[in-house]
């Protein structure tokens, strides 16, 4: 379905708040939980929900940009200055956590 095996994913998390995950490569597609893990396997199920229905109604599957690209993106830059950078696969493919922020 997917060009590639997964996509970056940004997980924010506020006081008194879900964990939320958001996708830069994947405009639209978000997630949430209420544990960090929980966040992930929604969020990988979210993301194989998503690619479905671009791919179902014609419309191109998102190239994922490696971390180094993204990294060059001064809003990826910003966006993640609070988050933890991970990598989720669609459905039950490992998820990798690439790095925190601090």
């Amino acid at each position: 379905m997917s060009k590639t095996a997964g996509y970056i994913a940004l997980v924010h998390k506020d006081k008194d708040t879900s964990y939320g995950v958001s996708f830069p490569d994947v405009p639209g597609c978000i997630s949430a939980g209420d544990t960090f893990e929980e966040a992930i396997d929604n969020a990988s199920q979210a993301l194989a929900c998503h690619l479905a229905i671009m791919q179902a109604g014609g419309d191109p599957i998102p190239n994922a940009r490696s971390l180094e690209e993204l990294k060059q993106a001064a809003e990826f830059v910003e966006d993640s200055a609070d988050a933890v950078v991970a990598f989720v696969a669609p459905q039950d493919d490992q998820v990798t956590t690439l790095q925190s922020a601090s």
